[in-house]
C-alpha cells in the first residue's frame, strides 16, 4: 500500500513540470504611474510624447480594437453584413471573464454582438463573432494578425481573440502603445467604428441586460469617442483613449499600469496638453463645441513628463478645450451691455428733449393768455 502512494505522489511530481511548460509564463509588467505611454496627433501622426513606446507589453481586452478592425473591414468589403444573424456556439458561452451570457440556444446580429464587443468588452461575444467570421478563433487570430502586418505593427503578435490571460498551452498577446497608436489611427479614420467606441451604454438581449462602457473618460473629456480599456492582473491597467477638438484628433495610449485612476489621470494630461500644443484649425475654429463635462481632477504625476514642444499659449487652445464657446471672447457679455448703455443714452435725450418741448409750450401759453388781457 505504501509503495502504491509513493508511486502516485512520483507520478503527480513527474506531470508538474511538464504542466508548467505548457502553460505560457506571464511575468507582471505593470509599473507605477505605466509601463509604456504615447501621445499622437491622429491626421499626421506626429508622437507629442513618448514613454518607453516601444516596450511590448500584454494589450488585455484593448485587443479587441483589432477584432473591430477586422470585422469592420470584411463589413466595407462586403463579406459581413450587420444584420447578419450569428449562431451562438458552446465554446463562446463558456468563455469567462467580462460577458453577455451569451447561450447556445440564441442568435444575435452581428451589430448587436460588436456593441457587445466595444460597450461591455464581452469576451463570448469576441469568441461568437470570430468562429462565425473564419470558423474558429485561431483562423480569426490569423487574420488579426494578418491585419497587423499591413498596418505596420511590427511588434504586435495575437494569440487570442479576447486578451485574456493566456491559458494551458498558449501564449500571451503582445503588443507595444506605438503599435497601439497605428491601429487607433486607422479606426479613427472609420466614423463606423467610433459610434462603437464612443457608446457609454445600451441595452442588450432586448434590454434585458444593460451594457455600461468601461472607459470612463467617455462624456467625462470634452470631444472623447473612444477607444478601448484593458486590464488583468499581469498586464495592468491599459487604455487607447482619443478625442477631437476643433478639427484635432490626439491619440494617447497608456500601457500597464497599476491603477486605474492613475491611467485614467495620465491619459486626460496627455490628451489635454496635446490640444495645448497643436492649436484647433481655422477651419474649424467656428465650429460649436460640445458642452463642458463634469471634469476629471487627475491625480498628481509621478514625475514630470516631457512634451515634444512647448509653444507659447494660444487664446484658441482655452475655446478648444471648452472653457469659453469658440464664437464669443472670454469676458464678452454677447452685446447686452451696449444694447443698454444705447438704451440709456435714447431716453436721457427723450427726456431732454421732452423738457424743451414742455418749456416751449409754457411760453407759447403765457403770451396767448396776455394777449386775451390786452383784448379784454
Amino acid at each position: 500500500m505504501m509503495k502504491r502512494c509513493l508511486l502516485c505522489i512520483l507520478l503527480v511530481l513527474m506531470m508538474v513540470p511538464a504542466t508548467w511548460a505548457a502553460r505560457a509564463p506571464v511575468k507582471t509588467l505593470a509599473q507605477d504611474p505605466y509601463a509604456s505611454a504615447l501621445l499622437i496627433e491622429a491626421d499626421s501622426g506626429k508622437v507629442l510624447f513618448e514613454a518607453n513606446a516601444d516596450a511590448k507589453l500584454y494589450p488585455a481586452s484593448v485587443l479587441k480594437l483589432m477584432d473591430l478592425y477586422v470585422l469592420l473591414d470584411r463589413i466595407e468589403r462586403g463579406a459581413l453584413k450587420l444584420d447578419e444573424m450569428v449562431q451562438v456556439t458552446v465554446e463562446a458561452a463558456k468563455t469567462g471573464g467580462s460577458q453577455v451570457y451569451l447561450d447556445p440556444k440564441e442568435q444575435f446580429s452581428v451589430e448587436d454582438l460588436l456593441y457587445a464587443l466595444m460597450v461591455q468588452s464581452a469576451n463570448d461575444a469576441a469568441v461568437a463573432l470570430a468562429t462565425h467570421v473564419a470558423g474558429s478563433k485561431e483562423g480569426f487570430v490569423a487574420l488579426m494578425n494578418q491585419k497587423a502586418q499591413e498596418l505596420g505593427m511590427k511588434n504586435s503578435k495575437f494569440h487570442s481573440v479576447h486578451g485574456l490571460p493566456p491559458s494551458e498551452g498558449q501564449e500571451a498577446d503582445v503588443t507595444t502603445a506605438r503599435d497601439l497608436a497605428i491601429l487607433c489611427r486607422a479606426l479613427a479614420k472609420r466614423p463606423e467604428a467610433l459610434k462603437y467606441t464612443s457608446t457609454q451604454s445600451r441595452g442588450f438581449r432586448e434590454d434585458k441586460f444593460m451594457m455600461h462602457n468601461h472607459n470612463k473618460l467617455l462624456g467625462q473629456v470634452v470631444g472623447c469617442d473612444g477607444f478601448k480599456t484593458g486590464y488583468y492582473q499581469a498586464a495592468g491597467f491599459s487604455i487607447a483613449a482619443t478625442a477631437q477638438r476643433g478639427g484635432v484628433r490626439m491619440i494617447a495610449v497608456v500601457m500597464g499600469s497599476k491603477d486605474r485612476k492613475v491611467r485614467d489621470a495620465k491619459a486626460i494630461e496627455l490628451i489635454n496638453k496635446g490640444f495645448t500644443l497643436i492649436p484647433p484649425k481655422p477651419e474649424a475654429a467656428g465650429t460649436a463645441m460640445p458642452p463642458k463635462p463634469a471634469a476629471i481632477q487627475p491625480q498628481p504625476a509621478a514625475g514630470g513628463m516631457t512634451f515634444a514642444t512647448t509653444p507659447a499659449a494660444d487664446p484658441s487652445a482655452a475655446s478648444a478645450a471648452g472653457e469659453t464657446p469658440p464664437d464669443q471672447p472670454a469676458g464678452d457679455d454677447g452685446g447686452w451691455g451696449k444694447f443698454f448703455i444705447g438704451l440709456g443714452i435714447g431716453f436721457l435725450l427723450f427726456l431732454a428733449l421732452f423738457g424743451a418741448a414742455v418749456v416751449v409750450m409754457k411760453r407759447r401759453t403765457g403770451s396767448v393768455r396776455s394777449r386775451h388781457r390786452i383784448r379784454d
